[in-house]
């Protein structure tokens, strides 16, 4: 344990702070630990341990920030000689304990949220100072586990204490251990918590007052609440596979048919988690676990809302606008606060994360090969490190030295590369159509009418889980063998790179008034074997197209009110306009490009239950297409050098 006495020892140490003040790269982060004198960022920071008696004002503050300065110091010396590029940052710890503690913090209603707090410790003890903290807004308020060396992600946050974090874990109201009753998900209620909650951490006596927040799915849309509340506090946000439109992200295309319904926890399945400090008898959970049981059915708030504009009474609200941080676009871009986004090209959310860094060009954006907040082969939480260092710490890790988006170039049977862009959508690129003909498909337009049909089957199952298994987020889209319609190209003779969203033109007639229409697209190899690569959908009423209220890359918009939804007679041929969902894919030479197109998706969450034929059409005034965006001048190897 390190002493600091008065007289020498202060005087010594003063002018180690001052020559580090007037340094580079220490003078931003001693500004942040040792703020001018008479300068404090909350009023509540101003509570600090009396200094000895004798000890001048400027040895008070020494006194004060000693620790903290030794550990800086400390810090920026183990920073500086560590490597640091994408994915790689492992500076010396700092401190070789950690200790937690839980309670719970009254909010302004007096509801009681469960807050877990994670410190830096040596030999037993809280280390004494003040430290940047990060905390998730959880389901519960338990830190988390271990993750492999080589996979550590979103649940290993709290070992960043090592490097002089506090991590704190906070159960959302009517979830985990907190008390009170989940109204929606991801609302407005949530928000005000987050703010209440973020500037509740910076006033801690073990808080420096600069906080950041992290999470991935729920908690990552928590996390981006968060930062539309805009706690004058919040300076970092890092958050993976969230929603920038819950209805785009639920409801995508107007069809329910994604994996994701919320949290639905029985008082059994609460009584199971580890109850806050003093709470042994575990009397405050099982209140808390019956506070619970009055909460929004989520399944039935959803499928109660068909509609972007639909007004649901279990929650009094136009909820997809509500719950959605796209409808607050303006406001997010105001508040200032460092962002990063995660993704993966196998998470059913992987276009918000895009469109969200289209409506905060300041972001940083990682786009890896993974599913649903996983991140194989990839150290997460070095690049979590390296960014929280940089905007919490003011550590010079050369993280706004690079461009802002890391992506991950795709080629068959799970190899690629790393690739890094200035721009989404990519800079250099050209639109190519390939035109559906026949069950092919075929770079030219077609000269004569063909059409084809088929019934659709909602018994349809996926034939194989895929590479995540085929449960809850980690579900893939399959090629539905003999169901639907396949139209493929002839062999490739040069490999062709696709990045960015795919757009279809199809026209179809069905045969009852409204129907899902599904579209896969997919790299049929030389042995015949199947990959899908992305995938699309689209009810056939809310085809009507209208521009977006924010900014999307050049594809279509369906807005998907009540009043745009449009009904076809069963003679009908009508126009479909719709995106797949965004890739970067290099297909082989000799491989084929394929389009299926179906009824059904074994992933819907409220299938039709009706008969359903349906037919494409393509003539060639009418003809149905497929237009890829493809990357110029790179042939296989990808746009731009590899990451390093």
């Amino acid at each position: 344990m390190v002493r600091f006495e008065p007289g020498r020892r202060s005087r010594t140490l003063a002018a180690m702070l001052g020559s580090l003040r007037r340094s580079n790269p220490c003078a931003a982060f001693i500004r942040r630990i040792h703020p001018k004198r008479g300068a404090r960022a909350h009023s509540a920071r101003a509570h600090v341990d009396a200094a000895p008696m004798g000890i001048s004002s400027l040895g008070s503050d020494i006194w004060r920030h000693g620790w903290q300065l030794l550990m800086a110091v400390m810090s920026i010396a183990a920073q500086a000689a560590t490597p640091s590029a994408f994915g790689q940052y492992q500076p010396t710890p700092l401190y070789s304990e950690r200790l937690s503690r839980s309670l719970y913090v009254p909010m302004r209603d007096g509801v009681r949220l469960a807050v877990r707090i994670s410190q830096p410790a040596l030999h037993g003890a809280v280390a004494p100072g003040r430290f940047p903290v990060i905390w998730q807004h959880a389901i519960t308020s338990d830190e988390g586990g271990p993750s492999s060396a080589a996979e550590a992600g979103y649940r290993a946050v709290p070992s960043l204490t090592e490097y002089g974090y506090v991590v704190v874990q906070v159960a959302r109201r009517g979830n985990g251990q907190s008390f009170g009753i989940r109204r929606g998900y991801n609302d407005r209620t949530e928000d005000d918590d987050s703010y209440e909650m973020t500037e509740w951490l910076a006033s801690q006596p073990w808080s420096n007052g600069t906080v950041g927040i992290y999470g991935c799915s729920n908690t990552g849309d928590a996390a981006m609440h968060a930062l539309n509340a805009r706690p004058p506090h919040l300076k970092a946000v890092f958050a993976g596979c969230f929603s920038w439109s819950k209805f785009d992200a639920f409801h995508r295309g107007g069809i329910y048919a994604q994996w994701g319904v919320g949290i639905a926890r029985s008082v059994e399945q609460d009584m199971v988690l580890p109850p806050v400090d003093g709470d042994e008898s575990r009397t405050l959970l099982r209140q808390a676990a019956e506070e619970h049981q009055a909460s929004t059915n989520l399944p039935e708030l959803w499928k109660g809302m068909p509609y972007r504009d639909s007004f649901s009474p279990l929650v009094a609200s136009r909820f997809w606008y509500e719950s959605s941080i796209s409808s607050f676009a303006q406001k997010l871009r105001e508040s200032g606060t460092a962002l990063y986004i995660q993704g993966g090209w196998h998470d059913e959310l992987r276009d918000q994360g895009l469109i969200t860094w289209l409506n905060y060009p300041r972001a940083h954006l990682l786009i890896g090969p993974w599913a649903h907040c996983l991140n194989p082969g990839f150290e997460l939480l070095q690049e979590m490190h390296r960014f929280f260092d940089t905007y919490l710490k003011g550590l010079p890790t050369g993280l706004q030295a690079e461009p802002p988006i890391h992506y991950f170039l795709q080629q068959p049977g799970g190899g690629g590369e790393w690739r890094t862009a200035q721009h989404w959508p990519l800079d250099t690129q050209a639109r190519k159509r390939w035109y559906l003909a026949d069950l092919q498909l075929q770079v030219s337009a077609p000269s004569v009418a063909s059409s084809v049909g088929f019934d659709v089957n909602a018994s349809a199952r996926c034939p194989s889980s895929g590479p995540y298994g085929g449960i809850g987020p980690y579900m893939q889209p399959c090629h539905p063998d003999h169901e639907g319609a396949s139209f493929s190209g002839a062999p490739l003779e040069a490999p062709l790179t696709v990045i960015g969203h795919p757009i279809l033109q199809l026209y179809v007639q069905v045969s009852t008034p409204d129907a899902h229409l599904f579209a896969y697209l997919e790299d049929v190899a030389p042995d015949g074997s199947v990959q899908v690569v992305t995938e699309g959908r689209l009810r056939v009423s809310m085809r009507a197209q209208h521009t977006a209220p924010w900014a999307l890359p050049d594809i279509p918009w369906h807005r998907g009110w009540a009043e745009d939804e449009l009904r076809s007679d069963a003679d009908e041929t009508v126009p479909l306009s719709f995106d797949l969902m965004p890739t970067a894919y290099v297909f082989g030479a000799g491989h084929r490009l394929a389009l299926t197109i179906t009824g059904y998706d074994y992933r819907e969450s409220a299938p039709r239950a009706d008969q359903v034929s349906i037919r494409v059409h393509s003539t060639p005034g009418q003809a149905s297409m497929l237009e890829l965006p493809l990357a110029l001048n790179i042939g296989h190897a990808g746009l731009s050098e590899p990451s390093q």
